[in-house]
């Protein structure tokens, strides 16, 4: 298995474990019968809480385009100590990002989503030149 398909595979990894924090804060604050209930009135969690799923839907948003230029550059044969580095930086700039906005730090976290799109572009940048 190539880097890029580890940092692929350990990307994908991190946006399920990033379901974590939000569900053992509403087993905490709701109890297990409320979890496993409808939750039409959902008592309110922590802010924490809260961020948490807002991280978590984040990475499902950028994890497609991410996967896809991923694929994309294995397709074109793209590989290269280069796109190593993209990927590394893409998926700890992601978990630097779920740090960050779950405890509640804006400029960092702001700064760790401006590094994941900058790895993220340059790796697309890097797999549409194979093509010509």
């Amino acid at each position: 298995m190539t880097t890029a398909s580890q940092a692929l595979v350990a990307t994908a990894i991190l946006a399920v474990a990033l379901i974590a924090p939000y569900s053992i804060a509403m087993l905490r604050h709701w109890g297990i019968r409320a979890v496993l209930g409808n939750r039409d009135k959902p008592a309110p969690l922590p802010k924490w809480a809260i961020r948490s799923i807002r991280a978590h839907r984040n990475m499902l948003e950028n994890l497609a385009p991410f996967a896809t230029i991923v694929l994309a550059a294995q397709v074109a044969g793209v590989s290269s100590e280069h796109t190593v580095w993209g990927v590394t930086v893409f998926f700890w700039a992601r978990v630097a990002h779920a740090v960050t906005y779950i405890a509640g730090i804006p400029y960092l976290r702001t700064a760790a989503f401006a590094v994941s799109l900058v790895a993220m572009f340059d790796l697309a940048r890097l797999a549409a030149s194979a093509g010509g």
